[in-house]
Parts: structure tokens; sequence; C-alpha cells
């Protein structure tokens, strides 16, 4: 099993500096783990600058990143910072790209939203040129670049876009690596992203995409409190309608019926799961349901060992 673990703890609300961030990088390569990717959540820590430190502290570990928006940073921008971060880990990151919401990216940012496979399409061009040959002579709909990098001792990062939806998955299959989803059980996998993704890569002669499952993750044994933290850890995944989207198409109410927790059989069969629909990690990320997160943590180790 291909067990990634969170590192950070923006997805369950919890903001760590980036110091304790990369000690959790060096306790997750200590406890045998072959990858630990965050998130870059847009109001916390910049995750390529945390991964740099990271990647300083370890040796070993895969750092990973999913997923940073694109609308807000130029692709030529954010191929140097990868870049860079390559350099330094020895060639151990995946960088995650996205979309991300309209909330975000319009609310927050106040940049135009439409158009978002479009913008992705050039996006993934021009950044993956960059990364791949240092330089990109590229004229489209949403970018017009003429633009070189030279970073000593890099090397070309796997490129994993964040997806729910079957055309922002196959877009994953034929300009990138793969896709990383997020709350998406068994039945999105394997009716949606996994088709979707192996269909793009088909489509363009790529190699089998990735596909790494984000997922929170509690070892509880009472139903009830393990409900009741997850409502309240993840219930902000409501109300964002990409996420509406999922739980309609999985036949939920919400991202609490989605989440992952039980006994550890229990929670040991449902990650499973996820790997038989197809999925060729599981982004595990613990949560507390109020009894602590050791026996998670415990099993997510074993798990990894395997």
């Amino acid at each position: 099993m291909n067990i990634t673990i969170l590192i950070g703890g923006e997805p369950i609300g919890v903001f760590k500096s980036p110091e304790a961030v990369i000690d959790e990088a060096v306790a997750a390569e200590q406890d045998g783990f072959g990858s630990a990717w965050c998130i870059h959540f847009s109001r916390g820590i910049d995750s390529l600058t945390m991964l740099a430190g990271a990647a300083l502290r370890t040796s070993t570990i895969e750092l990973g990143v999913g997923v940073v928006p694109t609308y807000p940073r130029h692709p030529v921008a954010l191929a140097q910072a990868a870049a860079t971060v390559q350099s330094l880990s020895g060639g151990r990151l995946v960088l995650g790209v996205g979309v991300s919401h309209r909330p975000v990216i319009e609310g927050m940012h106040g940049l135009d939203y439409s158009s978002q496979i479009g913008h992705l399409r050039d996006y993934l061009t021009v950044l993956d040129g960059m990364l791949g040959t240092g330089s990109v002579s590229f004229s489209g709909d949403h970018y017009r670049v003429e633009a070189a990098i030279n970073v000593p001792g890099t090397s070309k990062p796997p490129i994993i876009v964040g997806g729910l939806a079957q055309a922002m998955c196959r877009l994953a299959g034929e300009k990138a690596d793969g896709v990383t989803t997020w709350l998406a059980g068994p039945k999105s996998l394997e009716d949606v992203v996994v088709p979707a993704v192996n269909e793009g890569a088909e489509s363009t002669g790529r190699p089998a995409p990735r596909v790494v499952a984000g997922i929170p993750v509690a070892v509880d044994d009472d139903p009830d409190r393990a409900g009741a933290a997850a409502a309240q850890t993840f219930g902000m995944y409501g109300n964002l309608v990409n996420y509406r989207r999922l739980f309609d198409r999985e036949g939920v109410d919400g991202p609490a019926d989605l989440v992952i927790t039980g006994d550890s059989k229990t929670v040991r069969s449902r990650i499973q799961a996820l790997f038989e629909a197809g999925a060729t990690d599981v982004w595990a990320v613990p949560f507390d349901t109020g009894i602590g997160t050791d026996d998670t943590r415990n099993l997510l180790i074993e798990l990894a060992g395997r």
C-alpha cells in the first residue's frame, strides 16, 4: 500500500508554523512513510517555501504539495520555485496544481475564474515545458510566454492535478502525471476519476497516471463520536459547489459520510477499497475525534510498511 501522510494541519483547521510542519516531515521519514504531502492553503504558509526547508532536513521521503492554486501564481514563477525545491530535495518533489474554487479565486484574489479547463490546459503547457526543458515559447488563449530558467541540479518533478470532475481528470491524464482527489470515495474513483485520467493519458501516449486519493482517517470505534467530529472538522466542504457535486455522485449528504472512521479493521478495509477502486496512493489525513490520533497514525505506519 502506498500510504502518503499529511504534514501540516490546514485540512483539519489547524494552522502550524513552518518549523512545526518541517518537524512533521522529519518524523514521517523516521516512521517509515515513503511520502509526505502538505496542502497549499491560500490563507496559510507557502507550501513550496516550507518544503524547501523540509528537503534540507530529510533525505529519502517524497515531498508533495496538493495543490498550488494556478490563477494567483504565474506558471513561470511556479516553475522557478518548484525547480528550486526539486534541486534542494535531490529530486523528491511532487508538484500538485489545481484551479481551486470560485470563492478563493474571485472572492479572495479578485481574479477571473472563467474557462477553468482552458486556463489549466495553457497553464500545464507552460509549466511542463519550463520544468522539462527550462524554456518555453508559447502563445495560447490564457498565457503568452517567452521565458527560460536555469536552476542547477534540478530535474523535472511529477505534476499532479487536483480534480474531481471527468473533464478535469481527463486533462490531468493528457497534460500531467496524474490526479489527486479529496474526499472522493470508491464510487467516484471507479466510475469517474480513474477512467477519465486513464483515457487522457492513453490519448496522448503518456505513462500510466498516478491517482492519489486524499481522505480523512480516524481510528475510533464510536460511530457517533467519530461522525460528530467529522461533521465539525470537514463541514466547510459542504458549502463548495465542486464538493456538492461529489456528494451527489456518491449518494451521501456531506463530508462526514465519506471520511474513513471505525475500528482498525474497518479503517484498514475502507483504505483497501480505495486501492481496489483504482487509487495508486492513499493520502491519509489523520483527524482527532476526541481520543487523539495515536491509534490512527500507528495503523497508517503499519500499512505504509507493507
